[in-house]
């Protein structure tokens, strides 16, 4: 399985590569994405391509992406694999750096939970560079994990997420953490859970802080504005967005909770629409982890009023 979802990782990259930066691929598919987000040509490519993979290599094998849901063989599957083809679908559209391949594998049962995953593989698309993990096993392929020791917000180096959130509340919940770090450390957005929380483990990030759905969920209103944003749809991270990084990270040795500071373990794995999405913080190290969380929830409650 290890090497399945490494090959498909890198079938999906190849695939993907000569079209970023591409104009074409920026154009809008009829149908949007199983969880509500635009489908662009780009996205639809890198589908057919996972299918195609899988009906040749992996037929006995379930699967769900974010534009397709769940597809399962008609015999029963005893695996899933959740796969984003395109974590950053528009930085790729740009030609920027901050876009991969998420996939992760876990059995196929009903409920079937984040903790379950037992693989998971992110592979940069125009590096080829490998993250792989396997649950009790460490990383079994990735760059050296420099996790970094620092403790201070005001030195922090950190990202967020704005794609598809509403910017004033998203940013109101940030504040302290944008303006404690702005000079002595930095904050990016850089429009790629995966390869956000990635950088964790090379060390060039301390932190990725996504708090979107604790808004939708503490805040009256907020789930209105979310879907003002999103054309209808609430966009926060997804399943797919996650599984295959919360494995990398936490078997580097980086603390990774939701931004109430609760496990993530038994969130659902399969599932795009606003119930099954999840709130992260990814840290280098617990002290920076608990500060961290201390500034989200006194930013949740001063959006609250």
């Amino acid at each position: 399985m290890r090497d399945l979802v490494r090959d498909l990782a890198l079938a999906l990259r190849e695939q993907v590569l000569p079209h970023l930066g591409s104009h074409a691929g920026r154009a809008h598919e009829e149908e949007s994405a199983a969880g509500g987000d635009v489908t662009f040509a780009i996205d639809a490519d890198a589908e057919r391509t996972l299918e195609r993979f899988l009906g040749e290599r992996a037929p006995d094998v379930a699967f769900y992406s974010e534009d397709r849901g769940l597809v399962a063989p008609s015999g029963r599957a005893s695996t899933v694999l959740v796969v984003d083809p395109i974590d950053g679908t528009r930085p790729a559209l740009a030609g920027l750096e901050s876009c991969c391949v998420s996939v992760a594998a876990a059995p196929m049962r009903d409920e079937v939970t984040i903790g379950e995953v037992d693989v998971g593989c992110v592979v940069e698309i125009p590096t080829g560079v490998v993250f792989l993990a396997e649950r009790g096993q460490g990383l079994v392929e990735s760059p050296p994990v420099r996790l970094s020791a620092n403790e201070r917000i005001e030195r922090m180096f950190w990202t967020y997420g704005l794609r598809g959130r509403p910017a004033r509340p998203t940013v109101e919940v940030l504040a302290e953490l944008i303006d404690a770090s702005s000079v002595g450390g930095a904050s990016f957005e850089l429009g790629a859970a995966s390869f956000d929380m990635t950088r964790v483990v090379t060390g060039q990030l301390d932190a990725y802080v996504e708090p979107g759905p604790r808004l939708v969920a503490d805040v009256p209103g907020m789930r209105e504005q979310f879907e003002r944003v999103g054309d209808g749809a609430v966009l926060n991270n997804s399943p797919y967005d996650l599984a295959a990084s919360v494995l990398i990270l936490e078997e580097a040795g980086a603390v990774v909770t939701d931004a109430y500071g609760r496990s993530l373990a038994g969130r659902p794995l399969l599932g795009s629409s606003a119930e099954f999405q999840m709130s992260v913080v990814a840290s280098s190290n617990a002290v920076l982890h608990e500060r961290v969380l201390a500034s989200v929830h006194d930013g949740v409650k001063r959006v609250s009023g």
